[in-house]
């Protein structure tokens, strides 16, 4: 089956913000949302936060932080050393499958940093006493507890470690205590953890990342896993018939089978969404050319550093960047415009922040160049 750019384009928007036909539309939570998705970029925990608000019309970062503290969702490193938010019960088999390979370079990092493993597991036994028990201990906190043992945290050798903990399953992120990350034990957070074998966890998150952002292929499957090609394609074949190969542009690309039950939609209209920057809107994908012209490439990651600005999104494309600050009562959006935006274009952009407004429980003040 051949799909158009717009009907792809069309198709990822229903799949990424949950209004595919196959009943993710009716998600209500936190737990529903990561799980649909596999697993969502949250370095940035204000971003983070409003990936769920996003998909969660209605709630407040209040609410989505109260079902993280119920353990709906966590934050770990399952993949490509980068911190997302994964369902709690499969966070350690994600850490497990997608971790090992960023794990195995992790004794070049310690090198540079002057630390030894033995350093390294000494600091993971240290974590491991502190917080037993139900224990809970900010960044900060559980640095001052390595260094207490003789353990040096300077630089980024405590962030390091703590990193490192997570990666081998002993540690993982709680919400907040005040503005820093909290750490908790792992298997004490989340105390039941689904224990897939290796076969079933590949076709699993293989069909949550099709699932949540098909159409699209096989090397962007591997590149947001950090899987080898040959464990991506096994895990595509595991998946099975839950999912439909589909070309797009002459691609081959995988999508949520059940999608082609429906017309494929187009690309939003002219909706107008606001996304945070590291939403996987776009951080899904490393071939991100049908949301973004390549001449807006630069404004979106200036530098191409890894750093994603927040974006509004029209009819599926990427028109302009913005950034925020809270106020007491308020919050001030300020909006780069990426391509031409009038007048009547303008107000759609500003009524488009009203849902982000009442995340933040803020009143929006939308500024203009």
């Amino acid at each position: 089956m051949e799909l158009t750019p717009q009907q792809a384009l069309g198709l990822r928007m229903s799949s990424l913000l949950l209004r595919a036909s196959t009943g993710a539309g009716r998600a209500t939570g936190v737990a529903e949302v990561v799980t649909w998705l596999g697993a969502m970029q949250a370095q940035d925990l204000a971003s983070g936060l409003w990936s769920f608000g996003a998909r969660l019309p209605g709630h407040t970062a209040a609410d989505v932080t109260a079902a993280l503290e119920r353990r709906e969702a966590l934050r770990t490193w399952p993949m490509r050393g980068t911190i997302h938010f994964v369902p709690s019960r499969d966070a350690r088999w994600m850490v497990e499958l997608m971790g090992v390979r960023v794990l195995n370079g992790a004794a070049r990092r310690r090198e540079q940093l002057g630390l030894s493993e033995e350093t390294a597991l000494q600091a993971m036994e240290v974590l491991g006493a502190a917080l037993a028990g139900g224990g809970r201990l900010s960044r900060s906190e559980c640095l001052a507890v390595l260094t207490e043992k003789g353990i040096d945290t300077s630089g980024q050798r405590g962030y390091h470690l703590l990193w490192y903990a997570s990666q081998r399953g002993l540690l993982c992120i709680a919400p907040n205590i005040g503005n820093e990350q909290s750490f908790v034990l792992l298997d004490e957070w989340a105390p039941d953890p689904h224990r897939p074998e290796r076969d079933e966890a590949l076709g699993t998150i293989a069909l949550r990342y099709f699932r949540g952002r098909g159409p699209t292929t096989r090397q962007d499957f591997a590149g947001w896993t950090g899987l080898t090609a040959t464990d991506a394609k096994r895990g595509i074949a595991v998946a099975g018939d839950a999912l439909a190969r589909v070309t797009v542009q002459g691609l081959e690309t995988y999508l949520d089978a059940a999608l082609l039950d429906t017309t494929p939609p187009p690309a939003g209209d002219d909706e107008v969404l606001v996304l945070p920057g590291f939403d996987e809107y776009l951080l899904g994908y490393k071939d991100r050319s049908l949301m973004v012209a390549d001449e807006h490439k630069a404004a979106i990651i200036p530098g191409g550093n890894g750093i994603f600005r927040s974006t509004v999104v029209r009819a599926g494309r990427v028109v302009a960047t913005w950034t925020r600050t809270l106020t007491k009562s308020g919050v001030r959006i300020a909006v780069q415009p990426l391509t031409p935006l009038g007048g009547s274009d303008r107000a759609e952009v500003e009524r488009a922040f009203e849902p982000y407004a009442q995340f933040v429980e803020r009143t929006p003040e939308v500024r203009w160049p």
